[in-house]
């Protein structure tokens, strides 16, 4: 009876992840047939001479120190190649310039480019406030890993050109060693640790979007997978699979820090904790990211990076212009750079540490094995859920 339940199971997430690669193996073919500007051609060339001289207000999350510094040098290369001066706004979360957009009601907007994705994205392409044909107008995104990597398809939404990738998320944990021994972790494995290690481990407070998908994480392990988490949310599928992550919780939270009462506010807060020894595990969605802050001694040299047995959670985080940007020429050029060898390679092998996204750059043992992202409606209502559970 086990062993049959195992399989239709295993099945039933083979069936999903099936579905989602040929998705995007369909979306792929698609952008292969767009043709793509080339760098040389006059449109190009009119796009260069219109951008120079040009300001691009750059919104995006500024909670973390490493892509701040990647974008002060972004800023000084784009001021010298191109005559453009790109201007960080950063922000606290990334729905900011999602209300931004939409309290300006299609009015000139104050927003050039942005950093986007997931829910964000979805809402910003069904509203109609995004420049269309992005992709086809970037010379570099020509370059792009859409073969290797899972970039053409945004949370299960395909971008349809509204976006543009720059670079590739993984979930995953940096812990000490002696505290996470396995190299992989499940939601079980994870419980037995904090009650043996309590006030050690903790997660940010959602809608803080790595405290979110750590929910998601052990969504995807305790329901292995269920295929319906890959799908827009019916209210019958809440109603069956959210309870279970709530059952675990309501064990988990009592050996968490401050026994499950109060979150770090941000995975910078958490990391902060784990350098202060304070807690046992801090959270990235840069799969590089433990490597960097060991190579600048921020944390011990017993830290190790872990991930969930499924799999980490993998999407792209991405660029895009509002339709009503002032700036829409400039904001295209910084993209494009964004997307060159030298940037792509600065952004791996500097600072950041975040992987490259073309071809040329891709390093597969950056990569740690990849799990789909959950449909975007479950993102929301897994936040709003946990508030009515926990956040009170």
């Amino acid at each position: 009876m086990i062993f049959r339940l195992f399989k239709v199971l295993t099945q039933s997430f083979v069936i999903c992840c099936m579905f989602f690669f040929l998705a995007t193996a369909e979306v792929n073919a698609e952008l292969k047939s767009e043709a793509i500007v080339e760098a040389k051609s006059a449109q190009w060339q009119q796009t260069l001479k219109a951008a120079t001289g040009q300001s691009v207000y750059f919104y995006a999350w500024g909670g973390s120190k490493a892509v701040n510094e990647y974008l002060r040098w972004a800023t000084r290369e784009i001021a010298q190649q191109y005559g453009i001066r790109l201007m960080h706004v950063k922000v606290t979360d990334p729905s900011e310039p999602v209300s931004r957009l939409k309290a300006e009601n299609g009015r000139t907007s104050a927003i050039d480019l942005m950093w986007v994705n997931g829910e964000n994205f979805v809402y910003l392409k069904q509203q109609g406030f995004l420049l269309s044909k992005l992709w086809s107008a970037i010379p570099n995104a020509a370059f792009l890993a859409v073969d290797s990597l899972p970039i053409t398809v945004d949370f299960g939404e395909p971008m349809d050109g509204f976006e543009v990738p720059w670079g590739i998320g993984q979930f995953n944990l940096i812990t000490e060693n002696k505290v996470f021994q396995s190299p992989q972790v499940s939601a079980k494995s994870l419980l037995d640790i904090a009650k043996k290690n309590p006030n050690k481990v903790t997660y940010p407070r959602p809608p803080e979007f790595h405290g979110t998908t750590f929910l998601k994480q052990l969504l995807v392990n305790l329901t292995n997978a269920d295929p319906r988490l890959y799908q827009s949310a019916t209210q019958q599928a809440q109603e069956e699979v959210l309870p279970v992550l709530w059952r675990y919780l309501d064990q988990l939270h009592p050996y968490l820090w401050q026994q499950g009462k109060a979150f770090p506010s941000s995975a910078a807060e958490q990391l902060l904790l784990y350098q202060q020894k304070t807690l046992s595990m801090a959270v990235s969605f840069n799969p590089n990211q433990w490597l960097k802050e060991k190579s600048t001694q921020q944390i011990s040299e017993s830290s190790v990076r872990r991930y969930f047995t499924d799999g980490a959670i993998t999407n792209s985080h991405n660029l895009a212009i509002p339709k009503s940007a002032p700036s829409p020429e400039a904001a295209k050029v910084v993209i494009n750079f964004m997307l060159s060898e030298k940037a792509q390679q600065e952004k791996f092998t500097g600072v950041w540490g975040d992987p490259a996204v073309i071809t040329s750059l891709l390093d597969k043992k950056a990569i740690m094995p990849a799990h789909p992202e959950l449909h975007s409606s479950w993102h929301v209502l897994i936040e709003d859920a946990w508030q009515q559970q926990y956040g009170g």
